[in-house]
């Protein structure tokens, strides 16, 4: 039988583009290697670009005059002063949740400080600094009478659905009753009706809503965790930017000035 040559290189060729499109982690990893800032364009254009959190107090939020604050704002601040000698030469750029690692991998900003925690799936797509805080799950409450985790057992806890927390709920708290919600809202108006005991989340978020809701307050036993870290791209290019980020962490953990500044922001 006679091959068709050049229908079968088509067919291959179709192949490999079709099997390329299904594997988006490869268009991203290669489209970073393309666009992301290396250190010294960074210097040179004399700007930190920086994707943050704008709603999301106390780590990136607007205070009432609309300026940006918090502790992840702090650590922007900083490096733009580790790499361009003054902590103005900065520019945030407030991300929704879903756009924290796609910006960086589009080289849209230099680095993500956005509540990223450290996950084996996301080290594969960008490299992950050292962690600057430790978040985790934790419970809040308003009821007085809670104050340890045996209280909880039988009760019911409010959880945002499909998120991580639940699993640590109910690894912790097996006998407790689990009431999924939709957004933060939701859960605070369970709590205000009485409809659920406590709410679970992460103690960063939950502090924040401490520090807006202060007849609220979070139980001291976390259920995990979870570090929280820069986001910078991969690559060998980009080594002297990972660098220069990891021995800033680390100098200013030596230093007690992340300690510091998560002290004053309210974190624990």
């Amino acid at each position: 039988m006679k091959l068709n040559t050049s229908r079968f290189k088509l067919h291959t060729s179709n192949f490999i583009l079709l099997s390329l499109l299904a594997v988006p982690c490869l268009s991203l990893q290669a489209g970073i290697s393309a666009s992301a800032a290396e250190l010294q364009e960074i210097q040179q254009r004399g700007k930190l670009i920086v994707a943050v959190k704008d709603n999301l107090r106390p780590l990136g939020f607007r205070d009432p005059t609309g300026n940006l604050q918090g502790l992840e704002i702090d650590l922007a601040r900083r490096l733009a002063t580790e790499i361009l000698g003054r902590s103005e030469a900065v520019v945030l750029q407030p991300v929704a949740n879903r756009d924290r690692l796609p910006v960086l991998l589009e080289g849209k900003v230099d680095l993500t400080i956005a509540k990223v925690t450290a996950t084996a799936a996301r080290s594969r797509l960008v490299d992950l600094s050292a962690a600057y805080y430790l978040d985790g799950a934790a419970l809040l409450t308003k009821d007085a009478t809670l104050r340890t985790l045996r209280d909880l057992s039988g009760k019911k806890i409010a959880v945002l659905n499909g998120s991580t927390t639940i699993s640590q709920v109910r690894f912790a708290l097996p006998n407790a009753q689990l009431v999924g919600v939709d957004s933060y809202e939701a859960a605070r108006s369970r709590l205000e009706t009485g409809d659920v005991a406590a709410f679970a989340a992460d103690v960063s978020v939950l502090t924040g809503w401490v520090q807006e809701y202060p007849q609220y307050r979070i139980l001291d036993s976390r259920l995990s965790t979870e570090a929280l870290c820069i986001v910078m791209p991969k690559g060998l290019q980009y080594d002297p930017l990972r660098r220069l980020v990891n021995r800033a962490i680390a100098r200013w953990k030596a230093e007690g000035w992340l300690q510091e500044r998560a002290t004053y922001w309210g974190l624990p």
